[in-house]
């Protein structure tokens, strides 16, 4: 008789958290400058801004609601194989 068994819960290691937050921020900020000394009217560096800024936020959501999916899915595949293993183990038993 097969047991389900939990899958090791592995997360990110500090070193790749500390590395992707160091990427986005720098990358962000580097953004940021590069319109800023653009040779171009402010109406156009407010439209890059907001444009910019528009860019992150939806990134962010979009990486947010990915992973809500993700973990909803595992979620409903942890029950599915649970009732499984219940009927299973009713039947050998």
């Amino acid at each position: 008789m097969t047991q389900y068994t939990n899958p090791d819960v592995i997360g990110d290691s500090p070193a790749w958290l500390s590395f992707i937050w160091i990427a986005f921020g720098i990358s962000l900020t580097l953004m940021i400058i590069g319109i800023y000394y653009l040779p171009v009217d402010w109406w156009i560096k407010g439209y890059l801004y907001m444009g910019t800024l528009f860019l992150t936020a939806s990134t962010l959501t979009l990486s947010k609601s990915l992973r809500d999916r993700h973990e909803y899915e595992r979620l409903v595949n942890r029950v599915k194989n649970a009732r499984t293993e219940q009927v299973l183990s009713k039947y050998e038993g």
